[in-house]
């Protein structure tokens, strides 16, 4: 990646381009714009590098794209939250509503829209920081974030987020890559092979709002208990895929405390031909499975290839959609002296099978 072609000031504030490389080569190019992970190279059993995340080769494509969340952070609030409101101590806050009737990845001036201060602290290591200010999209408190993102030798991506306020708020960070193992570009995902460590999911009403049930996978087109392709299912006639025009679903992940801040594995991608493998390990008690239902052949990635429908899959470990009006679901409350974190593992690995 060029770095200058990243190089733009915005309203005074600098965006620039950052690279991190580990002893293997393995390659992550980020922007402070949005945090966004612009390009992941990767190796293939063949030991051929391929860029595995979708996105642009400079950041006018950012500003300017129908996708507005490739690589990007997500905050205040990741996922949904119903007619786009909540209510903390009797007060009712009011988001803007950017997806239908609901609330969507933080409003349109989320955290992916966001220039962040960065510091490059090694070859493998970056940090974002910044002050999202009290009702910035609506939300109560100033917050303090930080995310730090470490390349290691053991081909993993380390994502910890962490943040404070000043008065009690609501958060859900994640990150929001759309990967394609084969090669940003490179055919659709419905033969990547998935499995997902979580025995329950939570359907959806027709606006993608939780409904409220933990609802168990067995024996639905929700079920990668046991490996299977992304594909294989995707068209069934299920009314939940028909809402999502194919997976757009949270899981409750496997834990024995929901609760819990212990850091386990959630999922596990592999592409049979290239033989990449990418497994997810975090501390989130759910993780939202999204195949690219809304990429339809218009957008134009950094090859010059188009995106076509299906072309890639994102995996966003998270608390659960519309959290903050669904008692029952894990807390998603921060208070003031508290400290808010999260961790995603992202390790890649190749299979000769």
């Amino acid at each position: 990646m060029e770095k200058n072609a990243f190089k733009l000031e915005m309203e005074g504030q600098q965006i620039y381009g950052y690279q991190l490389i580990n002893k293997h080569g393995l390659k992550a190019f980020f922007t402070n714009f949005g945090q966004r992970l612009v390009s992941l190279f990767v190796p293939d059993k063949s030991g051929d590098f391929e860029d595995i995340v979708l996105g642009y080769n400079n950041i006018e494509g950012y500003l300017n794209s129908k996708e507005p969340y490739f690589g990007a952070i997500i905050g205040r609030y990741a996922n949904r939250i119903a007619k786009g409101e909540f209510t903390i101590d009797s007060k009712k806050y009011i988001l803007h509503q950017n997806n239908g009737p609901n609330h969507l990845h933080g409003g349109t001036q989320g955290f992916h829209n966001i220039v962040w201060d960065a510091k490059q602290i090694s070859n493998t290591e970056i940090e974002f920081s910044r002050i999202s200010q009290h009702l910035e999209e609506g939300y109560p408190g100033n917050l303090t974030v930080r995310v730090n993102y470490k390349l290691t030798d053991d081909n993993e991506l380390h994502i910890k987020y962490f943040a404070t306020t000043d008065q009690t708020t609501t958060i859900n960070l994640t990150h929001h890559s759309y990967f394609n193992l084969a090669g940003e570009g490179n055919g659709t995902i419905n033969d990547h092979q998935l499995l997902i460590n979580a025995n329950n999911y939570t359907p959806v009403d027709k606006t993608l709002i939780p409904t409220g049930e933990i609802a168990p996978v067995k024996d639905s087109a929700f079920d990668f208990t046991i490996v299977k392709d992304i594909g294989k299912d995707i068209d069934n006639l299920d009314e939940q895929l028909k809402f999502g025009e194919g997976y757009d679903h949270n899981y409750v992940l496997n834990k024995s405390n929901s609760s819990s801040k212990e850091v386990s594995f959630a999922a596990r991608v592999r592409h049979p031909k290239s033989g990449r493998t990418m497994e997810v390990f975090t501390d989130e008690p759910g993780i939202q499975l999204y195949s690219g239902n809304s990429l339809d052949g218009s957008v134009i990635g950094k090859n010059g290839k188009f995106y076509q429908f299906r072309s890639a899959f994102c995996l966003e470990p998270q608390h659960f959609p519309d959290a903050p009006n669904q008692s029952h679901f894990p807390s998603i409350i921060l208070k003031e002296n508290d400290t808010y974190t999260s961790t995603t593992i992202l390790k890649f690995t190749i299979s000769q099978v």
